[in-house]
This record gives C-alpha cells, structure tokens and sequence, in this order.
C-alpha cells in the first residue's frame, strides 16, 4: 500500500494521508466482510476521519493519528501478501503493538506483520501461529534455550503454543520423542473420591494435553505414537529416577510443583532435550502451607544461562475478550485489598 498525494488540504493542524489498495486484493480482504476491520479502525481512531472510495483509503486528522492508520494499513497489507486473512482481532492487536511502539513501552523492533505471519505448525488445514508480541518471543525463546518457563495467566498460549514447537521438533527430526506431564494436584476435589482405577482417576488432568494433541496432529496416529512411546502422557510422579534425552518435555500447570518436585522435574535434563514449564502463579492449588515450585523457581534460576522465563500478560489472552477482563478485575481486586484470588491471604483458603 502506498501514500499518494491528493488535491485536497486538511484543515489547520491536521494531517491527511491517502492509500491505494492494489488491484490484486479485492477491498473486501482489507475492510473486512461488511466493513467490521473498518468499523475496528475507525473505532480505535475516533478523532480520525477515515474515508473509502473504491480502492481508495484516506485519513484525516492529527498527525500522529493518521500516521499510525498508514502503518497499520501497510502492516495489514505485508499480512495479506502472505495469503493470511485478516481478523478484528488481528487488526486490534496490530493497532496495540503500533501504538505501544509509538509510545515507547516496546523493548523490541518486531512488526505486527512480523508477528502475525510467524508459522509454527501447519495441520489440518489451519495453521497455528503467534497472536501477540509475547507469544512470537516465547516461541523464538523456545528456538533459542534449552529450558523455557512461559508464566501467565489463563487463555495467553503458554501450553498450546509449547505443544506446537514440540510437535514441529518431533516432526523436524530435531527430538525422538515428546513427553508431556503434570502434577496431578486437586482443585478442590478429592482424587480418592472419584470413581475408577488410578489411571482413570489421573487421566482428566490429562486431558487438556490430549484435546491439543488431537488439534496437532492426526487423530489416528495419536494411539500409535502413544504406543510406541514417541509421545508420553503422564503425571509428574513418573518422572522420578529418570533421564530424559532427546525428549521435548513440557510440565505444564508448574504451579501446583512443590519445590522439591521442580527440583526433581528439572534435573530430569538429558542430552539432546529441550524443556518448557508453563503455569499461573495466580492459580495455585498446593494444600495450605505448600510453596508453589514454579515462585521459588523464579529467584533460583532467574539470570542462569540458557534458562529464559517468558512472562505473558492479560494483554496476552487469546481466548474471549472477557477473559482478559477478568484476569485484569482479579489482579485490581487483589491489589486494593490485599487478597490473592480473591481470598484473604490469612484465611484457611490461602494460597502461597
């Protein structure tokens, strides 16, 4: 998309810029199926004015307004290019990474276009990529480390995308085997209490690493790989007394680990393995009393090399936009009143 001078003059003070869609995009692909990217735009720029006319785009207004709305049509178009439609919410967090740029709260010189367009996996027919700035830098740190911890709260991507990067390695050649695992920890129900054989007791921990398996990769291979032992699924118990090498082993809701156990689960490094930990420090499930693993961590291994902890944010939430929302009432709530959770730290409910 280009910038092109025009005939008309902005009023005193304003700015006016026009762009050409080329002829090869139909206008549809950049304004959005009945207009909704367009209303997106118009709505995060309300003091701009945001005219279309054939494949013909103009903004007028202030200066700094109308020279972000040219960057967010250049970066949607480099995005276009790539064969990758664009969504609202592309386009909301296109204008969130613009502006943090803007206002100098990025530390980096990533592009939306940059971010958006980044592959990890192909499968299925769709294609799982990055969404936010702190996703694309988790998966490159996971490129680039040997263990990874991905902190944040619930909906940012942390196991999903992990699950992504392990299958990409496995299908790469780059490990034999993926090992996925957590610490089958109660929240609020009592494993004893529930029906069946301790395997069926543990398996709905489980499951949430199965579900993103079967979005990964083709459902009918899962029992042979399984079978095999090229993929693992099992609680953090079996872990013990092992080495792990040329394994991409991920632990995910790291939380619920005592410090013993992430002591345990980290010295469990082979050759040739790469390892990520994910959790929520705010949703911790321990008994009263138990420290979280994954916050003692922190101060232990922060600095170490080849260690890198990525920390994603509400900001970061791929799922409902409430969810965002409630992540950021919580931590508000907290906050003012000193809780966390909502629970009152010296309360029988409290969390450490």
């Amino acid at each position: 998309m280009t910038q092109t001078p025009t005939g008309h003059s902005p009023a005193q003070g304003q700015a006016r810029a026009q762009f050409t869609v080329p002829a090869q995009h139909p206008m549809v692909t950049v304004l959005g199926s009945g207009d909704s990217l367009l209303r997106v735009i118009e709505k995060a720029f309300p003091a701009a004015d945001i005219h279309v006319r054939g494949n013909e785009i103009s903004a007028t207004g202030e200066a700094a307004d109308v020279a972000l709305v040219q960057r967010l049509f250049d970066e949607m178009m480099l995005v276009l290019r790539t064969g990758q439609p664009m969504t609202e919410d592309a386009v909301e967090r296109s204008i969130a990474m613009l502006r943090a740029s803007e206002n100098g709260t990025s530390d980096g010189q990533e592009t939306p276009a940059e971010v958006l367009t980044q592959n990890i996996l192909s499968s299925r027919g769709r294609t799982i990529r990055p969404k936010t700035l702190n996703q694309k830098r988790y998966v490159d740190a996971i490129d680039k480390h040997t263990i990874v911890f991905g902190i944040g709260p619930a909906g940012t991507g942390k196991t999903y995308l992990a699950m992504a990067k392990a299958v990409q390695a496995l299908q790469s050649k780059q490990v034999n085997r993926i090992i996925l695992t957590r610490p089958a920890v109660e929240a609020g129900e009592r494993l004893g209490f529930l029906p069946g054989t301790l395997y069926e007791k543990i398996d709905p921990y489980l499951r949430p690493l199965y579900d993103a398996l079967h979005d990964m990769l083709d459902p009918d291979s899962i029992p042979k790989l399984m079978a095999s032992g090229t993929i693992e699924v099992a609680p953090l118990a079996y872990m013990r007394g092992r080495t792990l090498n040329d394994a991409f082993i991920i632990l995910d809701e790291a939380q619920n680990t005592s410090p013993e156990q992430m002591k345990m689960f980290l010295t469990r490094l082979g050759f040739d393995s790469k390892i990520v930990i994910t959790g929520d420090v705010t949703q911790v499930d321990l008994p009263n009393g138990t420290k979280s693993g994954l916050r003692q961590v922190q101060d232990i291994l922060e600095g170490v090399e080849d260690v890198h902890f990525s920390r994603l944010s509400s900001q970061d939430v791929v799922r409902h936009k409430l969810v965002g929302r409630i992540v950021d009432a919580y931590e508000k709530y907290d906050t003012e009143n000193g809780t966390e959770n909502g629970t009152h730290k010296g309360g029988r409910n409290k969390r450490k």
